[in-house]
């Protein structure tokens, strides 16, 4: 079947499987290799991405489902060069060890920042419950989110 979406600003159209996931299409067809495959079963949550706007996780939504979405990978965050505040965030605030769930960290991170400019450390712990990380115990992902709030003016740089 044809699929035809927006990804990272992109329009991407190809013929897939009607069972090939989200995360598949994104890692096989398109090479976008930011987006983590992990546990199989949706509890791990480093497949996350947005589309339209939300975090979702691509081992759960059927690429099908995705089409006519607007979809972003972690490849998508930086914008003509400059790194989205969430990953300059986790760049000073040292909010990764082994990086295997980065990329869905910050995608939620950033959905959570556009809802919420300024979230408590709870809240930014609740949006990122979906979300496991065996190596840094959060405290440093969750400062890292928080220097992102600290700093939007990159991304309203980027935007213009």
């Amino acid at each position: 079947m044809k699929v035809a979406m927006t990804v990272n600003g992109q329009e991407a159209t190809a013929d897939v499987e009607p069972r090939t996931l989200l995360v598949h299409f994104l890692r096989e067809t398109l090479g976008l290799t930011g987006t983590h495959w992990g546990c199989d079963t949706s509890n791990c949550g480093v497949c996350v991405v947005l589309m339209d706007g939300e975090p979702v996780k691509s081992c759960t939504v059927l690429a099908a489902m995705a089409s006519g979405h607007d979809v972003t990978t972690v490849e998508g965050m930086e914008r003509d060069g400059q790194l989205d505040p969430v990953q300059q965030g986790f760049m000073e605030c040292h909010g990764l060890q082994c990086g295997f769930c980065t990329s869905g960290m910050m995608l939620t991170a950033r959905a959570l920042l556009d809802r919420n400019p300024d979230p408590t450390d709870d809240e930014i712990r609740e949006a990122i419950s979906g979300q496991i990380c065996r190596c840094t115990g959060y405290a440093t992902i969750v400062r890292s989110v928080r220097w992102a709030a600290a700093h939007p003016a990159q991304q309203e740089a980027a935007a213009t």
